[in-house]
């Protein structure tokens, strides 16, 4: 017994007829007939008795309409919200931004997704980029922004920036007047990082030990205002990237080019491989892909 099976037989329950429920589904009455006579082979009773020009419900035939009604019901109103999903009617997408990035790259493109698709839902989770990282991969999000490279073996990945990093160092520095710092010669600077949970720690103490010394950390933070603000306090030096250092106060802060080496900062976008996405995810990736690339 199938669902068309059951359409055929709720709609002749309600016309009476056959030749009604026929013309009301826009097919022949021996298709209906056949329909009604293949699920009456198989519950092994009549559901109709004839009383004459029409048709009456049988004892079983009550039984089975009280169920099958639910059933069609059931299945109109899935079919319904599917469509309704596949026109991105409505929906609902998990994202996690490192807080650094949210600002400075995706409310323009939320505001437009939002315009085009009003009733599709995205909830925003900030954090730093090993943990977005992380939970794209535990199924915690559906779609996450981090710093690259990450596992291509895992994530399908859209990569939208590619920048550096540069210092930061407090106005009235012994480097304020540079145009550009090797790493070499922050050996005996005070850093401040951000927390151990984003990608730039990692990367910044890396780029230190691989230079021949380990950073002296004072402060570490999940807010790059802070640490720009404890930059400008004078209580230590920082690495950021270049989209956020484009807005530092430059009467208090002084920005220089890092070379020997050049520390890269590359963001995208990453989906796990072997996991469904929902048609409002899929949307929002090739949205978001669309406008970033005009960036």
């Amino acid at each position: 017994m199938d669902i068309r099976q059951l359409q055929y037989f709720v709609e002749a329950a309600r016309l009476n007829s056959f030749s009604k429920a026929a013309k009301s589904l826009y097919i022949t009455q021996p298709t209906v007939s056949k329909m009604i006579r293949q699920i009456e082979e198989e519950l092994g009773a009549d559901l109709f008795y004839r009383e004459g020009k029409s048709i009456k419900l049988t004892d079983a035939g009550e039984i089975l309409l009280a169920k099958a009604q639910n059933i069609v019901e059931s299945f109109h109103s899935l079919s319904s919200e599917l469509d309704s999903l596949r026109s991105l009617k409505q929906g609902h997408i998990r994202i996690g931004l490192p807080p650094m990035v949210g600002a400075n790259f995706f409310p323009a493109v939320i505001g437009r997704f939002h315009h085009k698709y009003p009733d599709v839902t995205i909830r925003l989770y900030e954090d730093g980029a090993k943990k977005v990282e992380n939970d794209v991969e535990t199924g915690v999000l559906d779609i996450g922004v981090v710093v690259l490279p990450v596992s291509e073996d895992k994530f399908h990945i859209f990569s939208f920036a590619e920048e550096r990093l540069e210092l930061l160092v407090p106005f009235g520095h012994r480097l304020a007047g540079r145009s550009s710092v090797p790493l070499v010669e922050l050996k005996d600077e005070e850093f401040v990082l951000f927390r151990e949970d984003f990608a730039l720690h990692d990367r910044v103490i890396a780029e230190c030990v691989k230079s021949g010394f380990q950073p002296m950390v004072v402060y570490e933070s999940a807010q790059w205002d802070l640490i720009a603000q404890m930059v400008a306090a004078g209580l230590g030096i920082a690495l950021l990237p270049q989209t956020i250092c484009r807005d530092m106060d430059r009467s208090r802060i002084s920005v220089i080019t890092m070379t020997e080496p050049a520390i890269p900062w590359q963001l995208g976008m990453i989906w796990r491989r072997d996991r469904y996405l929902s048609f409002a995810a899929r949307e929002w990736i090739a949205f978001a892909r669309g406008l970033l690339k005009e960036r």
